[in-house]
């Protein structure tokens, strides 16, 4: 069987958002092609030409959830693969840590047509939440997979020195 999707190859830059109170932020989103998987995943996107990975982890983070966010490390990285809005889409993510002060609501009114599609709704998450989100029948995941192990890491033991590889995903 071929694929006759166009692949796109890009580079992504995330934010692992982190409360006081030990919480990451998570926005559910999906592929407008397969609207009963929900995909709950950090806010993050594509990283601009010309733009550092920094850069665009400040921005994206600012258009998903209309706040500011002073980025730390850089504390994972990953590869995946997955399809979506009708393309296959190789991807290279970052991951930076962001310790913000409160829990604070996002504002996705800045929006464009494809996220208010695409995303859902926004929450708060702890690590034994985390746990429980994934669904048995695959109509739920989370992003990175293992991401309640690498969350409780850095409550554990602070940020990695060096970037950490997550697991990645394929995704028809």
């Amino acid at each position: 069987m071929t694929d006759d999707r166009p692949v796109v190859r890009r580079r992504a830059a995330r934010v692992v958002a982190l409360s006081p109170q030990g919480r990451v932020l998570l926005f559910e989103g999906g592929d407008p092609d397969r609207p009963h998987v929900r995909i709950w995943h950090t806010p993050g996107g594509g990283v601009d030409v010309g733009e550092s990975d920094r850069d665009a982890a400040v921005r994206e983070y600012r258009e998903e959830t209309g706040v500011d966010v002073e980025i730390g490390p850089h504390v994972w990285d990953r590869e995946l693969r997955f399809g979506f809005n009708g393309a296959v889409y190789d991807q290279v993510e970052v991951f930076f840590l962001a310790r913000v002060d409160d829990e604070h609501d996002a504002d996705t009114s800045g929006h464009d047509e494809l996220e208010r599609l695409y995303l859902g709704e926004h929450r708060w998450f702890s690590v034994e939440e985390l746990r429980a989100l994934p669904a048995a029948d695959g109509s739920v995941l989370v992003a990175p997979p293992d991401i309640a192990d690498r969350v409780e890491e850095i409550l554990r033991d602070g940020p990695p020195a060096s970037p950490v590889t997550v697991a990645g995903v394929v995704l028809p």
